[in-house]
Parts: C-alpha cells; sequence; structure tokens
C-alpha cells in the first residue's frame, strides 16, 4: 500500500470519529498552548530584564557605605555585605585617593544626596537632590537628556531635573532656563531627563551649600566606570583591596558595600530562566494528559475497525500498512492539535501579560510575550510526537492482528 492511500485512510479515521477525534485533540491543544505560553512570558521578561539593565551599565560599578544586609539601591546586586559598627562609615577623600591609583578605572564620579523643599512660580514640594561631579557625571550617568544639555565642567548655580518635575510636578511645566528656588537658593534648569522621576542634580560643590547636613569631601556613593567589562571581576576584587587597605578593614569588619548592575542582571535572569522551566514542566504535564487521550482514542479506534482490519488483510494488506495507517492517524492527531495549540499559546502569549499588567497585544511586553521560532518548532514537534508514540502501541496491535481472528470479532 502506498504511503498516500495509507495517509487518506488516516484522514478518514479522524473525520468520521469527529467528537472522540476533537476531544482528543483539544487534550493536546491546552497542553501545547500552555508550553508556549509560559515560555513566551519567559523568553519576555528575560529580554525585558536584559533591556532594563543593559541600560544600567554593565561597566559601572557603585560603593556604598556601612551595614547593606543584603539590601541596597534599588535594582542592584550586593557582591559584599558590610559590618556594622558603632562609629558612623562614611566614605571620603582617602576612598576616593585610593580609587584614583586604580589602573582598572576609567571615571569616578562622587555624589551626596538629600531632601529638600522645591519652590516654582508660588508652588512648592519636597523632592530629591543629588549633588555630582560636574566634570564626569554625564559620562558615567545611564540617564538620556530629553532637553538641553548635561551638567558641564563649568557649571555652577545650575541644575538638570527629572521628567516628572518638568512637566507636571508643579502647576506650570518647567522648561529649559526657567528659575528654581531650593531651600532659598535660585537656579536656572540646563536640563530635562527623559524619564518620570522628581530628582534634581547640580554640582556638588553647589550641593555641599544647599545640604546643611552634607560635610565637604564626605560622599554618600561613589560611582566608577571601569575600563574593560569584561574584567569586571578583576576589577570588583582590586577595588575591594584599595578600600580595605584605604580604611584599615579586613573581610571580617569590611565596611563598604560594592554593587554592580550586571551581577543583577544575570541573577535576575538566572531567576527568571529556573521560573520558566519550572512552569513549563507544569504546563508540560497537559501534554503527558494529551498523550494519555490519544493513546485511549488509539486503542477505542483499534477495537472499533477490528473487521476492517481483518477485511483489509484478507485483500491483502501487510502488517506494516495496517501500522502505517494507525501511526499516521496519531500522527494527524498530534499535528492538528499542535498547530491550534501554537495559535491559541501565541494568543494567549498577548492576553495574559495585559492581564498581570504588561500593556496591549503586542509582540513584547513589559512582562513577557515574546514567542520564539524554537519555543514554536519545540512545542510542534512534541505534539506529533508524543501523539505519534502514544499510538504506537495500540497500532503494533492493530497490525499484528491475524485476519481469521479480526474477522470473526463481535
Amino acid at each position: 500500500m502506498k504511503l498516500s492511500k495509507a495517509f487518506k485512510h488516516a484522514l478518514n479515521m479522524v473525520m468520521h470519529s469527529k467528537l472522540r477525534s476533537w476531544l482528543t485533540i483539544i487534550g493536546v491543544v491546552i497542553g501545547v498552548a500552555s508550553v508556549i505560553a509560559i515560555m513566551s512570558i519567559g523568553e519576555g521578561m528575560e529580554q525585558d530584564i536584559t533591556s532594563r539593565l543593559s541600560g544600567m551599565g554593565g561597566d559601572i560599578l557603585t560603593i556604598t557605605p556601612g551595614l547593606s544586609r543584603g539590601r541596597g539601591p534599588p535594582g542592584m546586586y550586593h557582591i559584599d555585605s558590610a559590618t556594622a559598627t558603632e562609629e558612623e562609615v562614611v566614605l571620603d577623600r582617602t576612598d576616593l585617593q585610593a580609587l584614583k591609583s586604580i589602573l582598572d578605572i576609567s571615571l569616578i564620579n562622587t555624589e551626596i544626596k538629600g531632601s529638600v523643599e522645591a519652590y516654582y512660580l508660588g508652588k512648592s514640594g519636597s523632592v530629591t537632590l543629588t549633588g555630582v561631579d560636574q566634570k564626569v557625571w554625564a559620562q558615567i550617568t545611564t540617564s538620556e537628556i530629553r532637553e538641553g544639555r548635561m551638567l558641564g565642567s563649568a557649571d555652577q548655580n545650575v541644575i538638570v531635573i527629572g521628567g516628572r518635575l518638568a512637566d507636571d510636578y508643579f502647576d506650570s511645566p518647567l522648561g529649559i532656563n526657567k528659575m528654581i528656588t531650593i531651600e532659598g537658593s535660585s537656579f536656572r534648569v540646563v536640563g530635562i531627563l527623559d524619564d518620570q522621576s522628581t530628582n534634581i542634580y547640580m554640582p556638588i560643590q553647589m550641593a555641599y551649600q544647599v545640604l546643611d547636613d552634607k560635610e565637604n569631601d564626605v560622599y554618600d556613593s561613589i560611582t566608577v566606570k571601569i575600563k574593560n567589562e569584561d574584567e569586571l571581576d578583576y576589577a570588583i576584587e582590586t577595588i575591594e583591596q584599595k578600600l580595605m587597605m584605604a580604611r584599615h578593614v579586613t573581610e571580617k569588619d569590611k565596611d563598604f558595600t560594592i554593587s554592580s548592575s550586571k551581577q543583577v542582571e544575570e541573577t535576575r535572569s538566572e531567576m527568571v530562566s529556573s521560573m520558566t522551566t519550572f512552569l513549563t514542566a507544569i504546563a508540560a504535564v497537559a501534554l503527558l494528559v494529551g498523550a494519555v487521550g490519544t493513546a485511549n482514542t488509539m486503542f477505542t479506534s483499534v477495537l472499533e475497525k477490528t473487521k476492517e482490519i481483518g477485511i483489509m488483510k484478507a485483500l491483502g494488506a501487510r502488517n506494516r500498512d495496517i501500522l502505517a495507517i494507525f501511526l499516521l492517524n496519531a500522527f494527524l492527531i498530534g499535528l492538528i492539535g499542535g498547530i491550534i495549540g501554537i495559535i491559541l499559546g501565541y494568543l494567549l502569549s498577548g492576553v495574559l501579560p495585559a492581564l498581570m499588567g504588561g500593556g496591549g497585544i503586542t509582540g513584547r511586553f513589559a512582562s513577557g510575550g515574546v514567542v520564539t521560532i524554537e519555543s514554536v518548532l519545540l512545542s510542534l514537534l512534541v505534539a506529533v510526537g508524543i501523539g505519534t508514540l502514544s499510538g504506537a502501541i495500540p497500532a503494533y496491535q492493530a497490525s499484528k492482528l491475524k485476519p481469521v481472528d479480526a474477522l470473526r470479532y463481535e
């Protein structure tokens, strides 16, 4: 019997057993759709994390004083934990000089932060003020300018502000070259960042004057940019050794913390990948249920068509012809279920992130929804493979039926 004829027989079996076949196919559809949706959301989450954190700068390290207990600046992962002491732990000029002696560092930015009252056209509010080294801040920050310019090396009474502070924090928009009063002193806006923050950035020497509780040459944090991102671990180790020598501390009483955005990228990606693998394994259970349904359908088909098998064998059909018909029947069930499952999974990959707060039905979401060719091919192959394997035993049993026994079957 030709393969095309065997395929026609298998297709007729699917078409003439509509209810049972479609119930089986639905089981495969649910399994495939679940796997596609979960894998797409996991892939989207990984891409989203990579995209957001790549903007933080993989070659940027932040050094902060004091105890961290595993917590720190938002979005940052702590490599080391500081040890609590009774004295206040600070970063000062001594630490800055130690960092300047490290050849692996290309840029160093010192920062101080504090909360201040800002006034503009009769409206006031509390905002975060950050004093930065204006000579290097534009080269080391990952923020992007929306309007105007960054701080320059010769700037004094000027500031750069966050996007929300400029747009709708006050009653009237705060634009370029407008004057704003901060703690009684007037400053001119020279740049607006492309973000949704209410932060204010100004030269660090001016910030010392505005923030009364800050001492000169004492910093809340020091940000460094290393020359070669591929040597990040070596740079961290070198910085640790230099700072430990300058601060006269050991591993046991270390009183500073080094943070790296690259570390958080890798850590979170691993966490998302592990979570996706776990959820995919759960979704794969649905595929196994579909396989059981396929096997049940095939056993039932063999019983129903026992006489037909006997007739075909009496007319000259060989064992391999019968085997091919039933295997193709199982193959078709898996193929149809797989194709429909892929379509449904693609739709779910758009709907689920929207329900989770990701945003509309598009190919990419804030929290997932990226369907890859690999996931589609894998799901289709698994569906077809499971369907075919599930029908293998019933197909083999059908091929081994003796014509006489088959014809006598009631």
